[in-house]
């Protein structure tokens, strides 16, 4: 079964960050905040917690992953 890797990043005028979820099949659940020291569009927040997901996925030896993330990109 997937692990499913649920990202959300978001911008405003006072900085920019990001949420990641890895929900593993047995409910076991890792949670990760994130603020970025650079500015970065919403897209760009978004991206960036994809990558932190993935890493940290990958440091969790997923073997299979499934993103969710609410962008249009």
């Amino acid at each position: 079964l997937p692990w499913t890797l649920s990202i959300d990043g978001s911008s405003n005028l006072k900085g920019s960050g990001a949420g990641v979820v890895l929900e593993g099949p047995d409910g076991v659940l890792m949670e990760q905040s994130l603020r970025f020291a650079f500015k970065a569009s919403n897209n760009q927040a978004e991206y960036e917690a994809l990558l932190a997901g993935m890493k940290l996925a990958k440091e969790m030896e997923v073997q299979e992953l499934k993103a969710q993330s609410d962008s249009q990109l």
